[in-house]
């Protein structure tokens, strides 16, 4: 509105028209305001108590998390004495039971070699080529050389590789310096270690091997030259060669007597003589024995139980304050600022129904929490009764597990179910699985093996080299360099070069050698279709000598497993069935056995426990598409609605004002005609002869 028109507004009439204007306008507008303004307080408090609601749920569910976890209900407790001799170092959930006797008779020790001494460490060596490191057990002359004159009593006399542990290659430049070859060593990251050591103003390269009699380190290399001072002969040190090389300590096993049985292990740090404690040999103490026992700890899933119930109990008042109605001091009902939401209502009557139901799946045993004296109280809080509790607790701990946590069974040990990241989406219940093929590995058998070992040794070089493809993958030629006393030595030798290769470690992948009926038996440790063994001929070094270990061109592909789940046909990977996606076993997993089919109609079964439906519930309530964040879009939404009607409702009283000011300014034109006709008729009528005045 124009300045103009507003100070023309009560010239005429005397009025404050502009202040009548602006109070009729707030007096059209103000019920319209508050409308909008108790619109708005409600949704920005709905917002605020889902905000309270949320964070009401996630205390629940952190409080329910030790009660999802198996761990809980399998923890142990170890009562250990005092000791130089061992430390317990931990104890895992589900280790086994029992009181144990231990005496320690000898600790585990790593074998030791050191080279020639060099006075520089860091200058080029000039040498080039492999250096091939394995693992095994070394027999001493001592032990078993025939006559062993006694100047070499100690040296080493054969080997036996240890088929579990690849071996180890080093590939040397001309540029490389002691250092250089340690640090390519270390890096191999292959459990060596390699150091540089200053020996009387002279530098020593020394190997440790891991601890244990198996994994004694034997090194050759590709030096065509042996036994002189030059070359990478001089880091040999194998039956054949070894004189430039010291061992200055033997690898030996630890040796202890559990509750009198002896047992021989390659390291001091224990994890699998007493299945889940954990502890490490200090020291020998040979006579003498320490005595503990390994128990189950219930204390925890008894906790972790009430917990669960003073959580719901919290979460469930809490809820009930925002959804339902109390009174104040004044006697006065006040709702809940959730109490006309239907969403808020269902969801807390979702978790109320998930706490107290049974659980699905379950058959048998405890199904419910009232089974363990867990009840329901008239106001819909949870309560314990201490002596049902106890006796579960007491005398069904067996059961408890299976009511809380996730639970997966199955009737036939060719078939294990397994659980996968999207398990959530898992139906609970039983799924009948029925394998039609089994898996296979691939498995080359090779002709059968001429090695005359008559007269051993045997001795095998480069000629014998070949290449062999692990499932896709091509390895670099496998060289045998060393002498060999019987086939199983071969055996041996073969898995840990072919394991060692640098291509296959890239790829991870890796084979099993077997020895049977004079054939050596290559066999991938990968199922299925991309399990492969192949031997050409073009890989050999010479196809001769490949022959006489029995290699030609021989291959062989694995096969998928195949079978049905719950009478739907299963996606087959490896010895893997996969549930078709979408359906309710969908999420699951099954690994099944060679000889699955064997085993007919498996059933298996699926549940999450209580804590574990709750868990999951919970999940889907609290994400980023669940049912909060649609409510929290919708009440937003109609904060956004209110912004506008806001807006809306200004321009609908800009234009009343305007309507207004209109009206008033023509009612003062009005009242200014009249005034200016009146001051007419009072010049007419000062005029009239019979009104004038004489002057």
């Amino acid at each position: 509105m124009s300045d103009s028109i507003i100070r023309s507004l009560g010239a005429g009439s005397g009025i404050d028209t502009t202040s009548l204007v602006s109070q009729l306008v707030e007096i059209e507008k103000a019920p319209q305001e508050q409308r909008l303004n108790t619109r708005q307080e409600t949704l920005e408090a709905q917002i605020s108590a889902y905000g309270t609601l949320k964070s009401s749920l996630s205390e629940f569910q952190n409080a329910m998390a030790s009660l999802a976890s198996n761990d809980t209900f399998n923890a142990r407790s170890v009562a250990f004495p005092d000791s130089t001799v061992i430390t317990p170092n931990s104890v895992d959930p589900g280790a086994q039971t029992g009181t144990y006797q231990i005496e320690v008779v000898d600790v585990a020790q790593a074998q030791s070699l050191a080279t020639g001494s060099y006075a520089d460490k860091d200058a080029a060596l000039g040498e080039t080529g492999t250096l091939t490191v394995s693992f095994g057990t070394w027999t001493y002359d001592e032990d078993a050389a025939p006559g062993a004159d006694a100047d070499a009593i100690n040296e080493p006399y054969s080997f036996v590789s240890n088929d579990e542990r690849a071996a180890l290659n080093i590939s040397v430049e001309a540029s490389d310096s002691l250092d250089d070859i340690a640090d390519k060593i270390n890096a191999a990251d292959a459990d060596v270690q390699a150091s540089v050591l200053l020996v009387d103003g002279q530098y020593q390269l020394l190997l440790t091997a891991p601890s244990g009699k198996n994994n004694a380190l034997r090194i050759s290399s590709d030096d065509a030259t042996k036994g002189d001072a030059t070359g990478l002969s001089v880091f040999e040190f194998n039956e054949n060669e070894h004189s430039q090389v010291t061992e200055t300590q033997q690898g030996k096993d630890a040796e202890l007597k559990v509750n009198g049985l002896t047992v021989l292990r390659e390291t001091n740090e224990i994890n699998d003589v007493i299945q889940g404690f954990n502890f490490s040999l200090n020291k020998a103490d040979p006579g003498n024995s320490l005595t503990f026992t390994v128990s189950a700890d219930k204390s925890g899933a008894q906790q972790a139980a009430r917990d669960l119930v003073e959580a719901y109990n919290l979460f469930y008042q809490t809820s009930q304050n925002l959804v339902g109605t109390s009174t104040d001091e004044n006697n006065q009902t006040v709702k809940g600022d959730l109490s006309t939401d239907g969403t808020a209502k269902t969801l807390i009557n979702r978790i109320r129904t998930a706490v107290t139901a049974e659980v699905t799946g379950l058959s048998g045993g405890f199904t419910a929490l009232t089974n363990i004296g867990i009840r329901t109280e008239l106001d819909g809080t949870l309560s314990i009764n201490e002596d049902d509790f106890s006796n579960a607790f007491n005398n069904n701990y067996d059961l408890i597990e299976n009511l809380f946590a996730q639970n997966t069974q199955s009737s036939s040990n060719q078939v294990t179910v397994g659980v996968g990241s999207y398990a959530n989406e898992t139906v609970p219940g039983s799924y009948d699985v029925v394998v039609t093929t089994n898996p296979e590995k691939a498995t080359v058998s090779a002709n059968a093996e001429t090695l005359d070992f008559s007269s051993p040794p045997v001795t095998l070089g480069a000629d014998y080299a070949f290449k062999v493809t692990v499932d896709g993958t091509k390895s670099e030629d496998i060289v045998l360099n060393g002498s060999y006393s019987s086939e199983e030595e071969v055996r041996a030798d073969l898995q840990a070069m072919i394991n060692g290769d640098t291509n296959l470690k890239a790829a991870n992948v890796t084979v099993d050698v077997a020895y049977t009926a004079g054939q050596f038996v290559f066999t991938s440790r990968s199922y299925g279709a991309s399990s492969e063994v192949k031997f050409e001929s073009a890989d050999f070094a010479n196809p001769a000598k490949a022959a006489e270990l029995g290699l030609a061109a021989l291959s062989d592909i694995g096969v998928n497993a195949e079978g049905t789940i719950a009478g739907k046909a299963a996606f087959g990977s490896g010895n893997v069935l996969l549930p078709p996606i979408g359906s309710d076993s969908y999420g699951l997993n099954f690994t099944v056995g060679e000889n699955a089919v064997a085993a007919g109609t498996v059933s298996t079964t699926f549940t999450r426990g209580i804590a574990g439906e709750l868990t999951v519930l919970i999940d889907s309530l609290l994400s980023s598409s669940g049912t909060i964040e649609n409510r929290e879009e919708n009440i937003n939404s109609a904060l956004e609605d209110v912004t506008e009607d806001r807006a809306e409702l200004d321009r609908r009283m800009e234009k009343v004002e305007a309507r207004l000011y209109s009206q008033f300014l023509a009612m003062e034109r009005i009242i200014n005609s009249f005034q200016s006709t009146g001051n007419q008729l009072d010049g007419i009528l000062d005029r009239l002869p019979f009104t004038a005045q004489s002057s």
